[in-house]
């Protein structure tokens, strides 16, 4: 196993009020935009130990999804690592269309968001949505969500207000992601019925047994709730850096690995940077692959930069 030597992530994280006064970036420094999300906030250190090595200066603003948005569009924000589509899509398509970021790549293959269930309730018979109303009096026709006003939510009352899948007199119990993946935790302990909002990247796929419901009408997106999670760059900055661009397009990973960074930031409350080096160490094969055609600001290939800082 190899070890990576501590590279500075000049990560620094600012409020959303200090970010919404804050001058136009410099186009010079890449400004990242990230919401609390512990697997978008490794990803993006582990963006930062990369690319800091090869000259370029970077900033982190933790801020609300909305206000990212809205970065992008003024100027504030060069990147975004967790634009989950079709969920975002209202703030996503307008800037799309017009012209202020673009979308560089999907960097996590096998996103998903649907409803789940214990793995003993699906086994029991609960595999689909169309089974929903039949386990109604087992789950008191209560379906747990993780915060109002999410896309999640937003989904899932619509569908109840439409009466869709025999859902019109349930309800959504939302609370928020700590109080939701509770709920579920306690019910498999005791083996009692439960759905919930799941979806993966994420911790709760690596550590509780669970799975998810089939939905011939999609209502969470095609493919029963198939998502993506997009990189996405302010177009000025996208069109001043090639070579940025070039090393977006090949930094993706699997959602397993993004649910162990989540596990194990989120979860574990293992140090960020801690976590976001191990995996570099643990992976310098797909590192080189993220590195190929990238160089260092002076032109270099990058690549060996970060190899030298790879030691036994």
């Amino acid at each position: 196993m190899t070890h990576l030597k501590p590279l500075a992530s000049g990560i620094a994280f600012a409020s959303a009020a200090l970010f919404a006064s804050a001058a136009h970036a410099d186009d010079q420094t890449l400004d990242f935009g990230v919401p609390a999300w512990p697997g978008i906030t490794v990803k993006t250190a582990i963006a930062e130990q990369l690319l800091n090595p090869l000259g370029y200066e970077t900033t982190t603003q933790e801020i609300g999804l909305q206000v990212i948005y809205q970065g992008i569009e003024s100027g504030d924000i060069d990147a975004f690592l967790g634009a989950w589509l079709p969920a975002q899509r209202e703030m996503f398509n307008p800037r799309k269309e017009s012209g202020v970021l673009v979308d560089v790549a999907n960097n996590v293959d096998g996103a998903q968001m649907t409803l789940a269930v214990p793995e003993y309730l699906y086994e029991d018979g609960l595999q689909s949505f169309a089974d929903l109303d039949d386990y109604r009096d087992q789950l008191n026709g209560e379906i747990h969500g993780f915060g109002a006003g999410s896309a999640a939510s937003e989904i899932l009352n619509n569908a109840i207000d439409n009466d869709t899948w025999g859902l019109g007199d349930w309800q959504l119990v939302d609370t928020s992601e700590v109080a939701m993946l509770s709920a579920a935790r306690d019910s498999i302990s005791r083996e009692e019925p439960i759905v919930w909002v799941g979806w993966t990247p994420h911790w709760m796929n690596l550590e509780l047994p669970m799975r998810y419901l089939d939905d011939e009408k999609d209502l969470f997106g095609e493919n029963n709730g198939e998502s993506e999670v997009l990189t996405l760059m302010r177009s000025g900055y996208a069109d001043a850096n090639p070579n940025v661009v070039t090393f977006f397009e090949q930094f993706t990973f699997s959602a397993e690995e993004q649910s162990w960074m989540i596990q194990q930031f989120g979860q574990e409350e293992r140090e960020l940077d801690g976590v976001a080096e191990q995996w570099i160490n643990e992976n310098a094969e797909r590192v080189e692959a993220m590195l190929a055609d990238v160089t260092t600001t002076d032109g270099d290939p990058a690549w060996p930069v970060i190899e030298s800082q790879l030691n036994e």
